[in-house]
């Protein structure tokens, strides 16, 4: 069996779909604990054996010898939290107990961290190295405390999983993202304020050198997100070389807000029109301007499936899902 924990969330559930409909798996167990009154219809279209609440999962572990793998995508992911005990609590202690529970019982570990993880990006985009990295946020400081956590286990030859990868996700977008609210992608978002308003609102720019709705992202559509996670996977599941590590998962090309925002009105057959609002207080300060990940790390770990680009992944998502009365995945 395959455990994925944060498996009622965006990229868990796509991931569950990918084992459904690629590697036809239906031998899964879903782990999550769902908040959102709607969060429940990501799973309406996955076939799975059991869902558990994640404070079951550990007792529900021991002494089992039927788990092949754990996808852990389970964690606090809003870059707003402010109260870092409950960082510590999701996004540490869950995350080393379940590699350790991985390496005890030679079982494959897959998680999630972060691109927040890069902070400002001031010493870059790329993975060959985690050294110096300074997170702007708690949340970003969760993941990377994780990824030196494990680093540190490899270099001292500390029991580990039997194959194991961190990655390092950039800004995710697409279907079943719907119950993340505020922290949901200008993707979403943008469909939304223009189908309510005719109109699309952007941050305006607080950095010399950006103007206004042309801060940069590495965009990535979820479907390709969850595929890389699922190429390593395969390689574990079918006793090939497993290339352990930490990966980015991008594009490994930056778009501008202005263009993620004017190809979900053009995916609607709309004439583009944006706006542009002052950044929350909230957010000034710990905002990244630009991200972009250097991708050779992965590509020479074996994957070598192309990333959609900006305009196909915006298209399928506007017009196979949120176009549609049943948006889900």
């Amino acid at each position: 069996m395959i455990v994925i924990t944060g498996g009622a969330g965006m990229i868990g559930s796509i991931i569950a779909w990918h084992l459904n409909t690629k590697l036809q798996r239906d031998d899964v167990v879903i782990v999550d604990r769902i908040t959102h009154e709607n969060q429940w219809q990501n799973l309406v279209k996955r076939q799975y054996v059991q869902y558990l609440d994640k404070d079951q999962l550990m007792p529900w572990l021991e002494g089992r010898k039927d788990i092949e793998a754990i996808i852990h995508m389970g964690a606090i992911s809003a870059t707003t939290e402010r109260d870092f005990n409950k960082l510590v609590e999701a996004n540490i202690h869950y995350s080393l107990n379940l590699w350790t529970w991985c390496a005890k019982n030679n079982v494959s570990f897959f998680y999630a961290s972060s691109a927040a993880t890069y902070g400002a990006g001031e010493h870059g985009y790329d993975d060959a190295s985690i050294k110096d990295l300074r997170p702007l946020n708690g949340y970003g400081y969760s993941k990377h405390f994780f990824d030196e956590w494990v680093l540190r286990q490899v270099a001292e030859n500390k029991p580990v999983p039997s194959a194991w990868a961190g990655f390092k996700f950039f800004n995710v977008y697409g279907p079943n993202e719907y119950h993340k609210e505020r922290m949901a992608s200008v993707a979403f978002h943008s469909f939304n304020q223009f189908k309510e308003t005719g109109a699309v609102k952007l941050f305006k720019s607080h950095k010399t050198g950006f103007e206004d709705g042309m801060q940069l992202r590495d965009f990535v559509y979820v479907k390709d997100a969850a595929s890389a996670v699922v190429h390593f996977l395969s390689a574990a599941l079918n006793s090939k070389r497993c290339t352990n590590g930490i990966y980015n998962i991008g594009t490994g090309k930056a778009r501008a807000f202005k263009d993620l925002a004017t190809n979900v009105m053009t995916s609607l057959g709309k004439t583009p029109n944006i706006t542009y609002i002052d950044m929350p207080e909230d957010l000034q300060g710990k905002y990244q301007y630009f991200t972009e990940a250097t991708v050779a790390k992965l590509r020479a770990a074996g994957y070598t499936q192309a990333f959609c680009s900006l305009e196909e992944g915006v298209q399928d998502y506007v017009q196979n899902y949120l176009m549609h009365d049943d948006a889900y995945c």
